[in-house]
C-alpha cells in the first residue's frame, strides 16, 4: 500500500521533526513546512491528504490557513496552544477536521492521525468524470484529453474542472477565479495566462483554439458541441458520465464534488 502523505505546518522545529520521525515510523509518507508560504510551496508540490497545522505560525494565522486547505479537499488536524472552547469552536469551524490541544501526549495525537486517516482507506475507486474525450480524475487529479495524459499544474487542473462543471456556459475571468481559487487575490488577468499555458498542451493549433474557446467581452468556454460529439455528453446536457455510482466519502462526510479544486 502507498504510504498516505502527511503534510506538517508547524513553527516549533523540534516539536515538527519529533512529529515527522513519530509518523515516519508508523508507516507515513512526511512533508514538513514552518509557515504558510512553505505550506502553499509544499502542498502544491505534493498534495497531502492530511495537513497538520499549528494554529499559530510566523507569518499568519493557521486557521486561516485550514479554511484555504478545506478549500483544497485535504483533511486538516489542528495542533494548538489555544486551549477556550471558542478557539476550539472556530478551528472546527473553519474546517478542521481534528483539534487538540498543546501539550498532547504521542500516543493520543498518532491515535487521531490513524482515525482521520482510516477514511481515506475506505474511499470508493476514484471519481473519474467523462465530457466525451475530456476525463477527469477527481482523486489523482489527472485530465485525460482524447485518452491522452495531460500534464498540468494544479491551477490548470482547476481550471480545467470549473470550465468542464459549466457545461459551456461562458465563465468570466473573475469567475473563473473566484471558483478555482476562492482563497487567491491575484488580478483576474492571470487567467489569460493560465488558459494560453492549457492552450498549448490541449488544442491542436493554440492560435485557433477549438476546446477551449474565448467569448467575446465575457471570458471563456468549452467547445461543448465538440464534446457532445463523444460519448457521455449528450447535447444540451451537462451532466457527465460517472465510472462509478457510488459517492466516495472525505472529512467523514458524503461528497461528489466541490466547489474548488
Amino acid at each position: 500500500m502507498i504510504p498516505l502523505p502527511i503534510l506538517i505546518i508547524e513553527g516549533n522545529h523540534n516539536l515538527r521533526n519529533l512529529l515527522a520521525w513519530h509518523l515516519q515510523q508508523v508507516g507515513y509518507s512526511v512533508d514538513q513546512a514552518a509557515n504558510i508560504a512553505e505550506a502553499r510551496e509544499k502542498f502544491y508540490a505534493r498534495q497531502p491528504t492530511l495537513a497538520i497545522v499549528d494554529s499559530d505560525l510566523a507569518d499568519g494565522d493557521g486557521i486561516e490557513l485550514t479554511k484555504w486547505l478545506q478549500h483544497q479537499q485535504t483533511l486538516v488536524f489542528i495542533l494548538s496552544a489555544r486551549t477556550s472552547e471558542a478557539d476550539i469552536v472556530r478551528g472546527l469551524k473553519a474546517g478542521a477536521d481534528d483539534y487538540l490541544t498543546k501539550p498532547f501526549g504521542m500516543q493520543e495525537f498518532l491515535a487521531r492521525v490513524e482515525a482521520l486517516l482510516r477514511r481515506c482507506r475506505t474511499v470508493a475507486a476514484p471519481a473519474v468524470l467523462e465530457y466525451g474525450d475530456l476525463k477527469i480524475d477527481l482523486i489523482q487529479r489527472r485530465v485525460h484529453w482524447r485518452r491522452q495524459l495531460v500534464d498540468l499544474t494544479p491551477q490548470e487542473f482547476s481550471l480545467v474542472y470549473v470550465l468542464a462543471q459549466a457545461g459551456g456556459t461562458p465563465l468570466s475571468r473573475a469567475d473563473l477565479l473566484r471558483r478555482a481559487w476562492p482563497e487567491a487575490i491575484d488580478n483576474p488577468r492571470t487567467i489569460d495566462t493560465h488558459i494560453l499555458s492549457l492552450r498549448k498542451k490541449v488544442e491542436t493549433d493554440p492560435r485557433q483554439p477549438n476546446l477551449i474557446q474565448t467569448v467575446r467581452n465575457v471570458g471563456y468556454r468549452l467547445n461543448w458541441e465538440l464534446l457532445s460529439d463523444g460519448a457521455g455528453v449528450q447535447r444540451g446536457d451537462r451532466t457527465p458520465q460517472v465510472q462509478q455510482e457510488r459517492p466516495y466519502y472525505w472529512n467523514g462526510r458524503e461528497r461528489t464534488r466541490v466547489n474548488s479544486i
